[in-house]
């Protein structure tokens, strides 16, 4: 048993996130399962595999599992529900990718959609103006350092 309190305050933290991942992984393995049966009876396999494609994006979402072990365990899915000869109705959802909406809040949400993107990519051209001056003034120091011959050093005696 611990006896230094930083490590059984630590030891407490482990417990409470085991439990918690312990839920995750639990309903994405169920999930996964139940999608797998559903498509073996060939019963309602899109929405079960859409189902489960939630659960382990949300449990890679929580750090219950690593993303790529979900990448691995969505794309197994979705391969084996096209041998099958079904394509999930939203496969761009499955890859992360926003489906149009007809909603009438969907035009103020694709505004500010847009409106972050075009932030996104001006505070790249920023950066890239900044490294560039960067660039230019070590290329100038390089320059000039190369023209000055080196230092002697002293030698002893």
């Amino acid at each position: 048993m611990a006896n230094i309190q930083s490590q059984i305050k630590r030891n407490r933290q482990n417990e409470k996130r085991r439990l918690r991942n312990r839920d995750f992984r639990g309903a994405a393995r169920s999930s996964v399962r139940d999608a797998l049966a559903a498509m073996a009876a060939g019963t309602e396999g899109q929405a079960a595999v859409m189902a489960a494609v939630s659960a382990l994006d949300k449990a890679a979402a929580k750090g219950a599992i690593h993303h790529r072990n979900a990448a691995r365990r969505k794309g197994r899915l979705l391969k084996r529900l096209a041998a099958l000869g079904m394509q999930p109705a939203s496969v761009a959802n499955a890859a992360g990718a926003a489906a149009p909406s007809t909603s009438a809040a969907a035009p103020t949400k694709a505004r500010s959609a847009q409106q972050r993107q075009s932030a996104k990519v001006e505070k790249p051209s920023a950066a890239s103006d900044q490294a560039k001056a960067k660039a230019e003034v070590k290329k100038a120091a390089a320059k000039t350092a190369a023209k000055k011959p080196a230092p002697k050093k002293p030698t002893r005696k």
